[in-house]
């Protein structure tokens, strides 16, 4: 079994949009890299950066209700700590998350751009170290086989955007629905990347928004079901080993990849 590294994902601020990337460097148990690193609270949420836990999702901004969110095309510059946001393809918004001034910024902006949706103020949170704003807690890395996702297209018949998935790893060289088989086991690279499969993932009205557009045009855990008789698409991953992964790179379960490795072959 060879599982190829087709596409990196990361997404900096939760329910706002994706950022390809090149590579990433994983470190070991800790979540991918500058991945839902902040979160826009929808009204008080009790998070406390001292005291930080978990929150449920519903606490802030998320596609499952404000699908309007995905019109918008976000950067995040690490270099100045800086959030872009354009609309239509032109520039709406900038600010320096590490500020207040900027985080002022970016939230005066959604105010606008979505009154309707709030349930009170809004701001901006920074996840402290060992915490990120993911669904699930267990949450660190997520992968998503483009074999199932083009399985759901075939039963839906309609193209099935795997961005819909929010995933940071999209691979190829696994069969449909074969990443289940793989909870509870190690993948691993020949550079000594290791990722334990920790579960699969349930999926919400979320997928349902198109992530170009914003429209609500797909029924996708009902598809899920109909055509599977399940809900879930991908699997969540913990780093045991870290390390440089980088588009184009391989997986293998951890004994395949011994064999391999001690065989002399790449």
């Amino acid at each position: 079994m060879n599982i190829r590294i087709a596409a990196l994902h990361r997404y900096p601020v939760k329910s706002l949009s994706p950022e390809p990337l090149s590579s990433a460097e994983l470190k070991a148990g800790h979540h991918f890299p500058g991945d839902r690193v902040f979160a826009i609270e929808n009204g008080p949420s009790g998070f406390d950066p001292e005291n930080p836990v978990h929150q449920p999702k519903d606490k802030f901004l998320v596609l499952m209700r404000h699908a309007d969110l995905a019109r918008l095309k976000t950067r995040y510059l690490d270099e100045t700590t800086t959030l872009v946001i354009e609309e239509g393809g032109r520039e709406v918004a900038r600010g320096d998350l590490s500020t207040g001034e900027g985080r002022l910024a970016i939230e005066a902006f959604i105010r606008r751009f979505m009154p309707k949706a709030l349930r009170g103020a809004l701001k901006i949170l920074t996840a402290p170290d060992g915490l990120r704003f993911t669904d699930s807690r267990r949450g660190f890395v997520s992968i998503i086989n483009l074999a199932s996702v083009q399985a759901l297209e075939n039963a839906l018949g309609a193209p099935v955007d795997p961005l819909r998935f929010r995933g940071n790893l999209h691979v190829e060289g696994l069969a449909p629905w074969q990443e289940f088989d793989l909870v509870d086991k190690v993948l691993a690279t020949p550079s000594g990347v290791r990722l334990r499969i920790t579960k699969r993932i349930e999926r919400c009205a979320a997928t349902n928004v198109d992530p170009a557009t914003g429209l609500r045009d797909m029924q996708i855990p009902k598809g899920l079901m109909q055509a599977f008789g399940h809900v879930d698409c991908g699997v969540y991953a913990e780093v045991l080993s870290g390390g440089r992964i980088a588009e184009g790179d391989s997986f293998a379960p951890e004994q395949a990849a011994l064999a391999l490795a001690s065989s002399g072959k790449q």
